[in-house]
């Protein structure tokens, strides 16, 4: 029995937890209804869903939860008794004001009864395996439809050969056209099959396909050492019928951690759950954000479904690097929580930092390659700062979010610290850009005059500035006689009356010409 817990549940849907006097590691048992008219039964480990009961005035419900053995309340809004349930011992979570109780009630039904119920994990599958192997007289894996195995006996004494131990040592079948063939005539039919050594030092074996409502969802596989049991066939079908609950029961487990991790990294893009409890569910602490996107300039006739292709190539080359994944499809970007070390001191510890940073860029940079060629659209990768904690996931994917507005073909994969300069003024932008007194100012007056007047002063004035007010310099990068430079800086000072002599109008001049007018004075002659 594996029993569920407060800190498996949240993070699901919209739940959130307000205190856990117990821990998170508290049990959860089953999901109880509050119903006003009804008294409340004896329920350990239950989780009370405080229907019709405002948050507010959720406080008068905690102790008669405590008094019938409750986990934990869940109240919907913000602001429920924390304080009684912290004085009763009861934890208590919140859901959203728009979620609906029926759906929050199936979720965590769900959930509960995935982590519950007896059987579907990969201990259950071993002790069929021995089962099997003890019925039958013969060593027996279990294996997926990629020949991968899942679980195999350990019942001393029983027969074995080379190819079963290269399995074990690998789990994975070993490979060749003779094993294909067996795979796929097992595969083909309805029960048990007798199979014959594929050399002349292996073993003869004894298959059966492990199917649910037409799928094929793995096989069991009986080494025959000359001494089964009667009736192995009928033992093996009947084996191959619990190992497709098991299998279908882990499946929905995996599926539900899956939407549950998902849902959890999605609140931490968005900076609205708890960063401990996202670490405890998670296993993470120090992260950083890389975002995936299709090249906007391509032509995707059905850029929904590759998104979602993207979103597969994604997870799957981050549970191949990290043995898990926090891989989010959001606004037609793919996001991605990489685990980094902590920022610490020391020699050492920036050297780990290095290394991981070489790693991320590394996978962005394969996953960018492996996604344009499986789904012929270049594929772009922006990676965000490494923050040490979940709680500043959010700042992460907004540095992310700010390199992938900079990206191009020459420069498809970049990390916010390789484009900081740029990032810094796009920031800039975004913030004077929010503000009515950062955007007022001389240089509304310099492009008026130049769009007016068909004058240079916009071009000129930002070539000198960014030849540190050297007139040579800028007459250089304009192409222009230094006496002409000259000439038009005199007249911004005479027509537009800006003092170009003060060095704060200056910095606030470029300022606003460099990230205001977005490149309107790079065009001219």
């Amino acid at each position: 029995m594996n029993a569920c817990t407060l800190g498996d549940l949240v993070g699901s849907l919209a739940l959130r937890l307000h205190t856990a006097p117990a821990g998170p590691a508290t049990p959860v048992t089953e999901v109880l209804l509050y119903d006003a008219h009804v008294p409340l039964p004896h329920a350990p480990g239950a989780l009370l869903l405080a229907v019709g009961v405002r948050a507010v005035a959720a406080g008068s419900l905690v102790p008669a939860a405590a008094a019938a053995g409750v986990t934990g309340v869940v109240v919907r809004g913000a602001d429920g008794p924390v304080r009684e349930a912290e004085a009763y011992g009861v934890a208590l979570l919140s859901v959203d004001e728009e979620v609906s109780w029926h759906h929050v009630y199936l979720m965590l039904a769900s959930a509960i009864g995935a982590r519950s119920a007896p059987g579907g994990g990969p201990g259950d599958l071993f002790a069929l395996a021995d089962a099997i192997a003890a019925a039958t007289g013969g060593a027996t894996s279990v294996e997926d439809p990629q020949q991968r195995i899942l679980a195999y006996s350990t019942v001393p004494g029983q027969p074995v050969d080379e190819d079963r131990r290269q399995g074990i040592l690998g789990l994975q079948v070993p490979g060749g056209v003779a094993n294909e063939d067996q795979v796929r005539l097992v595969f083909g039919s309805d029960g048990p099959v007798r199979l014959p050594p594929l050399t002349a030092g292996d073993l003869p074996r004894l298959a059966v396909a492990v199917r649910a409502g037409g799928e094929t969802l793995g096989s069991i596989w009986v080494v025959d050492g000359g001494t089964l049991a009667a009736g192995v066939e009928e033992t093996l079908a009947q084996g191959a019928s619990t190992a497709a609950l098991l299998l279908l029961r882990a499946r929905v487990a995996r599926e539900l951690a899956r939407d549950q991790n998902t849902y959890l990294v999605r609140r931490l893009l968005e900076g609205s759950t708890d960063a401990s409890t996202a670490a405890h569910r998670l296993g993470w602490d120090a992260v950083r954000v890389a975002a995936f996107v299709l090249d906007s300039s391509a032509s995707v006739p059905d850029a929904e479904r590759t998104l979602l292709r993207l979103l597969d190539v994604v997870r799957l080359q981050c549970e191949a690097r990290h043995g898990q994944h926090g891989c989010v499809l959001l606004d037609g970007v793919v996001y991605a929580l990489l685990p980094a070390p902590g920022k610490q001191g020391g020699e050492h510890m920036t050297q780990v930092q290095r290394t991981a940073d070489r790693r991320h860029r590394q996978l962005a940079e394969d996953i960018v390659r492996r996604a344009g060629r499986s789904l012929r659209v270049p594929v772009r990768a922006a990676l965000g700062e490494v923050v040490p904690d979940l709680g500043e996931v959010a700042d992460s994917r907004a540095d992310a979010d700010l390199v992938l507005r900079l990206l191009d073909d020459d420069l498809p994969v970049a990390t916010v610290a390789e484009v900081r300069p740029r990032v810094t003024l796009l920031r800039l932008r975004d913030v004077m850009g929010e503000r009515r007194g950062l955007r007022e100012g001389a240089w509304r007056r310099v492009l008026a005059a130049d769009a007016e007047h068909g004058t240079d002063y916009a071009r000129t004035l930002v070539s000198w500035f960014d030849a540190g007010c050297d007139v040579a310099g800028a007459a250089k990068a304009l192409s222009v006689h230094p006496n002409t430079c000259r000439y038009r800086l005199k007249q911004v000072g005479r027509q537009l009356g800006i003092d170009l002599e003060d060095p704060d109008e200056r910095l606030v001049l470029w300022l606003q010409l460099r990230v205001l007018a977005e490149g309107s004075w790079s065009s001219g002659p």
